[in-house]
């Protein structure tokens, strides 16, 4: 699969990086149709802690999945971000199935 990120307005550092090419990567093994992912990162203008915002899509074969998260740590918000996504694939591949 193919994971693409973008860091709006910062340069995201080489561990982040990896800690979310691991975190999506894995999304693979619940569904092996996944084509591509794009993660967003940005900083929200607000003034709370909460201010890391992660966009997860993912495409798959005639649909997309979308998560956004935003959290106090790009960390948190790709890890809750997958969680859900991992839902929406489970749910997307029983419906793939049941056509």
């Amino acid at each position: 699969m193919d994971i693409q990120i973008q860091s709006i307005h910062f340069k995201a550092d080489r561990k982040l990086i990896d800690f979310i090419n691991e975190k999506v990567g894995k999304l693979n093994q619940f569904f092996e149709g996944i084509i591509s992912s794009e993660v967003f990162l940005r900083l929200d203008k607000s003034d709370g802690a909460e201010n890391k915002v992660a966009e997860i899509k993912i495409h798959v074969p005639g649909n997309e999945l979308y998560v956004k998260r935003q959290c106090k740590t790009f960390e948190e918000a790709v890890d809750t971000g997958t969680e859900a996504l991992t839902k929406q694939i489970k749910k997307y591949k029983e419906k793939v199935r049941a056509h």
